[in-house]
């Protein structure tokens, strides 16, 4: 008898402004080889926060992980080094390729480190929470206690994207995930 691995849904941001179309096409198939079938947003474009540079690509994932948070974010930040992620320079600057873990399940995890969950991107930030409530509408924040969709019918920062076109390789992923 072979034992199954518990899986957690895991949300992530993805955002990209060096040769974004390219850095985030890879990133997705690099996703779907290791994690199977993702739920994935519109591409969003928007202005670089926090730095003067090129806008950003941004987008959601949803996939379901057999890692631990930890491990997950482990992983991510070795697929942000194999695109030439540098960690070298200023917070806020140019990137080839930003994976953040925003959700996973209902985990919340706060205090020292560099995880946090969910992160507080995810509340703060229109390019982080549009996506998300377009894959994940009834997906509640384990803080907050409401929708992704609520959150950002009431959200009043600025909301500064436009759709930008599709990514290459990535086909629609159909209806939004149920929470």
């Amino acid at each position: 008898m072979t034992e199954t691995k518990a899986t957690t849904r895991a949300w992530l941001s993805l955002g990209s402004n060096q040769s974004p179309q390219c850095h985030l096409a890879a990133a997705l198939r690099e996703l779907r080889e290791r994690f199977g079938e993702l739920v994935v947003s519109p591409v969003y474009r928007t202005r670089a926060v926090g730095f003067d540079g090129p806008d950003f690509l941004n987008l959601a994932v949803g996939l379901d992980s057999d890692l631990d948070a930890v491990e997950l974010d482990r992983w991510l930040h070795a697929l942000e080094d194999r695109h030439g992620r540098r960690r070298d320079g200023p917070r806020f600057s140019s990137r080839t390729l930003d994976v953040d873990l925003v959700l996973f399940g209902d985990e919340v995890r706060e205090g020292p480190g560099h995880l946090r969950l969910p992160r507080p991107d995810l509340v703060q930030h229109a390019f982080v929470l549009k996506p998300m409530a377009d894959i994940a509408p009834d997906v509640r924040h384990p803080l907050q206690g409401v929708g992704l969709a609520q959150l950002w019918a009431g959200y009043t920062g600025p909301r500064d994207l436009e759709v930008a076109p599709d990514l290459p390789e990535t086909p629609d992923s159909g209806p939004p995930a149920s929470p």
